[in-house]
């Protein structure tokens, strides 16, 4: 029986394909940067961005600093443009993504989130009009630890006071998060309903045929 609702935040409930849309290719292209370069450099400092050990400016900082491009007049373009892309995903909030978790509150379903972020996601994530629907939440930069590691998702479990098996993982894909929720005991349920949104190079998952899929918000109700 799930008595647990546990989500991933991007492309799940909320998605960067709307707005303001805003990529590394985006700040490279408008820099006048070597891509492939910067791109490196840039993914480099992906681990310390999302386990907390250093924050986004720092890590454009370092990127920059690497290719030998850095002013903090570029850093400061970035962080605006960041901003704008991360309001226009929070402030576009699916209707659909409200209906759901009301639903899953209505039927007495714990609600859990499980993200991968940076610190200015971690910022706009507790900031959203999404918080007040989750039970326990885990921001990897506050936490220190990423999807797929298991603990993260044993330890939200804990906190919700249920079994992994009793908690259904609803996810695009990305960061092997299905995976990881699978070998934790967890049903993992492939989120497809904004994949038809995102365009190379930015697909952030492949369709994994062996998780069952979700077309639309709804259809996470038929999974309990």
């Amino acid at each position: 029986m799930i008595k647990a609702c546990i989500f991933d935040m991007y492309e799940t409930l909320v998605t960067l394909f709307t707005g303001r849309i805003y990529f590394s290719d985006d700040f490279a292209a408008e820099l006048g940067l070597p891509y492939s370069e910067y791109r490196d450099a840039w993914h480099a400092t992906e681990d310390d961005r999302t386990t907390g050990r250093m924050t986004f400016e720092e890590g454009a900082a370092k990127a920059l600093k690497q290719i030998g491009r850095y002013t903090p007049e570029a850093v400061a373009l970035l962080m605006r443009k960041r901003h704008e892309s991360q309001s226009d995903t929070f402030g576009s909030i699916p209707k659909e993504t409200f209906e759901l978790l009301s639903e899953l509150k209505q039927r007495g379903i714990k609600i859990g989130l499980i993200s991968n972020c940076f610190s200015d996601e971690r910022d706009m994530i507790r900031a959203s009009a999404l918080m007040p629907y989750f039970d326990a939440v885990r921001l990897s930069y506050e936490v220190g630890i990423r999807k797929p590691v298991l603990k993260v998702y044993h330890s939200i479990a804990e906190e919700l006071g249920v079994r992994t098996d009793e908690c259904l993982f609803v996810g695009d894909g990305g960061s092997r998060e299905l995976q990881g929720a699978e070998k934790a005991g967890m049903t993992p349920v492939q989120a497809n309903w904004f994949r038809h949104l995102a365009y190379e190079p930015h697909i952030p998952s492949r369709v994994f045929p062996e998780y069952p899929q979700a077309e639309k918000q709804a259809d996470i109700l038929t999974f309990l």
